[in-house]
């Protein structure tokens, strides 16, 4: 096991650093100068020429390059251009609203996902079935933020049962943090739990259909048995590894769904930042969101390996 992490964290480096790369030329081509949207139209060339070396805009982009990879390896991520703060400090705030949102979401679709795929494969080609298939579908077809709009028209509007936004802090306690974030979580789970019902429906089948269930079946387990003591152990391995990308994705779907909610976490503060220019934010907050993706991706191949010792021979 250990050879096989230490194979797979070579191209997790390569992968990491190519992101980088790519985040930094992104944000280098883009229009327009940071230095007079931070200053105004009507600063003087001395202000704007003043500005961009404090910033160090008039320093080669190689050597800007480098010096932000410097600092990511240290830990120091800069200061933020419009705050005033560094950035480090920024994103650790956001993350406490961010990753519990996402935890939040992550443990409604698979609570969601696993008992309806369940019960589509143990009623294949029936009513049940039906249903649970055009869930999946609209889910695939709705976008997260328009489940969030409508959960915002049924429980904060017309019913008045949550907030239609806003977030309370975590100092208010940790129930009123957790109703304030239950409906973006609803809205980020939904789409997920569709794509994950029709996976976990598709594996268990798939398993079904194995000659050692006919074969335990033949030998007059019955069908509760044979569903949860052989099939659904083996069916969940495809699962696991959907499941593991998920979170990476449910983190990432956060942009939009919490300015529908006005969550100050992560994703607000992207299109923040992108707004008001500033690029050391969005270089750091794009990278962070890219690395914790990479990360995921890893994490999902080590739990593959130690679930299916098949997935190791095969590396080897």
């Amino acid at each position: 096991m250990l050879s096989y992490l230490a194979r797979r964290l070579v191209p997790f480096a390569g992968t990491l650093l190519a992101a980088s790369l790519i985040v930094f030329l992104a944000l280098e081509i883009l229009p327009g100068d940071a230095a007079q949207i931070l200053l105004g139209t009507e600063a003087s060339a001395e202000t704007l020429a003043a500005l961009r070396e404090q910033l160090g805009l008039d320093r080669p982009a190689a050597g800007r390059y480098l010096d932000w990879i410097g600092g990511l390896l240290v830990g120091d991520l800069g200061v933020s251009h419009i705050y005033g703060v560094p950035v480090a400090e920024m994103l650790a705030d956001r993350l406490m609203i961010s990753l519990p949102l996402a935890a939040l979401a992550f443990a409604l679709s698979t609570a969601i996902a696993i008992p309806l795929g369940l019960f589509a494969a143990t009623r294949r080609g029936r009513a049940g079935d039906w249903a649970v298939i055009g869930f999946a579908q609209v889910g695939l077809a709705v976008p997260n933020f328009w489940f969030g709009i409508l959960l915002i028209l049924l429980f904060a509007v017309h019913w008045g049962l949550f907030a239609s936004g806003g977030f309370p802090g975590w100092d208010a306690g940790i129930g009123a943090a957790l109703k304030a974030l239950l409906l973006p979580a609803t809205a980020l789970a939904l789409s997920e739990a569709a794509i994950l019902a029709r996976v976990a429906r598709s594996a268990l089948l798939e398993t079904l259909g194995q000659d050692y269930i006919r074969t335990a079946r033949a030998k007059g387990l019955s069908g509760a048995r044979i569903l949860y003591g052989h099939a659904l152990r083996n069916a969940m391995i495809p699962v696991a590894t959907i499941l593991g990308l998920q979170f990476a994705f449910l983190v990432m779907g956060a942009v939009i769904v919490e300015n529908v909610f006005y969550l100050p976490g992560l994703g607000r503060l992207l299109l923040q930042s992108i707004f008001q220019r500033d690029l050391i934010v969005v270089r750091d907050l794009v990278l962070l969101l890219s690395g914790f993706v990479i990360l995921v991706n890893l994490l999902v191949d080590l739990a593959y390996a130690a679930i299916d010792p098949r997935a190791r021979r095969a590396a080897a």
